[in-house]
């Protein structure tokens, strides 16, 4: 039974990581805490999502899913808060930080944020039950389904940037999830890393751009992150092209004992 006890050893690392994120997420000036609550609700719909179908965890992870997309938008200005301060516009970032804490606190006080940890700390308990041979075929399975769908995305040149950042992110959490059953080489999973980063700089960029629009106060590093969005994506596109060789690389396949 070592395949289902390491799933749950590492969902109970995640436990306790997402219940110290919450506990720092109180502390308003922990500009890590919400960042660390965002990543371990990725792991742990990592280590889900190839479950789903299994009594559980289709709701767990959709409990998951819905607290990422509740802390998105808090995310988002929490970083364009820092990125205010790091060029010293502190009206602008100070603003934005009494609203941030605001939105702290009702996040805080969301009822699907305060029962999740109740919810992720019963379902191990469930999951021990399913039979070991059938979580191991449905992991594989989905594990592979992943795989695919960014190398069909990879070979697209006008595949989606916003997409195929979710697939590179995905594939990357779920290769460190089941590394038995995802083995990817070292040059692939640096790769992941490296595209997922030039994404993500371009992304935050882009949504920085988007609320200049409207926010006149956003205005003086407007030309300064357009060209910033621009040096990413250009940096992105590069990794790409390496990214697709190291994918297809053999790493020895996936385990199916």
């Amino acid at each position: 039974m070592a395949f289902i006890a390491d799933i749950v050893t590492q969902l109970r690392r995640l436990e306790s990581a997402l219940n110290e994120a919450l506990l720092r997420l109180q502390q308003a000036q922990d500009t890590e805490a919400l960042h660390d609550l965002r990543v371990c609700l990725r792991r742990i719909r990592s280590l889900l999502r190839p479950l789903r179908g299994c009594p559980g965890a289709t709701r767990l992870d959709r409990a998951a899913a819905e607290l990422g997309k509740l802390t998105t938008p808090l995310r988002d200005l929490e970083v364009l808060i820092i990125e205010l301060a790091h060029h010293r516009l502190d009206w602008q970032a100070n603003v934005r930080q009494s609203d941030f804490q605001a939105r702290c606190r009702q996040l805080l006080a969301n009822p699907l944020l305060i029962s999740f940890p109740s919810l992720l700390h019963a379902w191990p308990h469930r999951f021990r039950r399913i039979a070991q041979r059938l979580a191991k075929h449905r992991v594989n399975r989905r594990l592979q389904r992943q795989q695919r769908q960014l190398r069909r995305a990879l070979a697209d040149t006008g595949y989606d940037r916003h997409r195929l950042r979710l697939l590179v992110k995905r594939l990357r959490y779920a290769a460190e999830a089941y590394p038995q059953r995802l083995p990817l080489s070292p040059a692939a999973m640096a790769g992941l890393k490296a595209v997922q980063n030039a994404l993500g700089d371009w992304h935050d960029r882009e949504v920085w751009c988007l609320q200049a629009e409207h926010q006149e106060d956003l205005w003086p590093l407007l030309p300064r992150w357009q060209a910033e969005q621009h040096q990413a994506l250009a940096r992105a596109d590069v990794l790409l092209v390496a990214l697709s060789p190291a994918l297809v690389a053999k790493t020895g396949g996936a385990s199916r004992s």
